[in-house]
């Protein structure tokens, strides 16, 4: 089992988060990213041709039980090795990439996309995750990354055209806890524009994030979370409203959607989540939901105003949520195994939220 180290402790804050802990982390990418079975592959097949396995299907991201999986694997190998480039799970991680990052490889997946009834493939959580990627690639200064970035270049060019060509007609979001909820794949995108500098993708998602969430009143909370939620429909909302609107537009905004959220500093207006099953692939979704909540909180707070009274409460509840996440990331059940550790990376590294 891979028990993270006192996480609890670990947890307090990003500066804790030293190379023991991303060891740990990093077990947990590696042990997967060229794990092939058990797979769970959402695929068209247009012929006899297309009855394949995983591996020649999609030969860089075949790994981690599915292609979501695998691409954000691979991202927090980038993540970790950034880092901490001096760590003993570097090479490691740099060998797993170069197998996976290849140029050949990388035409193939690009190929995939392309074929007959696929539009909707891993729209948009796999999509923007692969866009998270690129982003995380292209943001380090290292001879390897820029080769494996301009080798997932084919592949970049089919996940904008499929989104540019998407969101113009998306004419409402989806408003559910799991892979298709609209605002989180967003925040993903909007983070990659503006670090890529492509300002007319940018705009098209701030537009469409205004156009879906600016009017929202009163989200109701108590409903959430639902059995198999690892996504807050909520606070996924608000966190890619406070990169679209300006501070204290944003602090306004946020007093009509969430009024839920107390001016007492308590954190107990939203408790953190049990997971009934961690060996259940759909139940193990509500550690997930700690740790992405508390990201989305963090977020949250990093929108509003210094002086704003919410700030106290808001901070509690995120702070209880990354303990009670990260004490959950383990290596026991594959179920969780093999995506948690992104979510936690991706908190403890600040990552939607710290300069890049």
């Amino acid at each position: 089992m891979f028990l993270l180290f006192t996480m609890s402790a670990a947890a307090q804050n990003t500066a804790e988060f030293d190379t023991r802990a991303a060891q740990r982390f990093a077990s947990l990418a590696l042990a997967c990213v060229h794990k092939e079975y058990p797979n769970h592959i959402s695929h068209t097949l247009n012929s006899d041709a297309d009855a394949a396995p995983p591996r020649k299907l999609t030969p860089a991201f075949y790994g981690c039980y599915d292609w979501h999986s695998s691409v954000h694997g691979h991202w927090l190998l980038v993540r970790l090795v950034r880092t901490f480039p001096d760590a003993p799970f570097v090479q490691s991680a740099r060998e797993a990439l170069r197998q996976s990052l290849t140029a050949e490889n990388i035409v193939q997946e690009a190929a995939y996309l392309r074929g007959e009834g696929r539009a909707s493939f891993e729209r948009p959580y796999g999509l923007a995750w692969l866009l998270q990627l690129v982003g995380e690639l292209r943001e380090w200064d290292d001879p390897q990354s820029k080769e494996m970035a301009a080798n997932l270049r084919p592949l970049e060019t089919v996940v904008l055209e499929r989104l540019n060509n998407w969101l113009p007609k998306l004419s409402h979001p989806v408003r559910i806890g799991e892979h298709d909820q609209t605002a989180f794949a967003l925040g993903l995108m909007l983070d990659y524009a503006h670090g890529s500098g492509d300002e007319k993708f940018a705009e098209l998602v701030v537009s469409k994030a205004k156009q879906f969430y600016l009017s929202d009143k009163n989200c109701p909370l108590t409903y959430e979370p639902s059995g198999e939620d690892f996504l807050s429909p909520c606070l996924g909302e608000a966190d890619v409203m406070r990169r679209v609107l300006p501070s204290q537009e944003f602090a306004r905004w946020l007093r009509t959607f969430m009024p839920q959220i107390s001016t007492s500093g308590a954190g107990k207006w939203l408790q953190p989540v049990v997971s009934p099953d961690p060996s259940d692939p759909k139940l193990a979704h509500l550690d997930g939901l700690n740790l992405s909540r508390a990201w989305m909180l963090e977020g949250i707070a990093a929108g509003l105003p210094k002086n704003d009274k919410r700030l106290p409460s808001i901070k509690a509840t995120a702070e209880a949520h990354r303990r009670t996440g990260l004490a959950a990331v383990t290596g026991e059940h594959y179920e969780g195994g093999h995506w948690l550790g992104s979510f936690a990376v991706y908190l403890v590294t600040r990552r939607g939220i710290s300069p890049k």
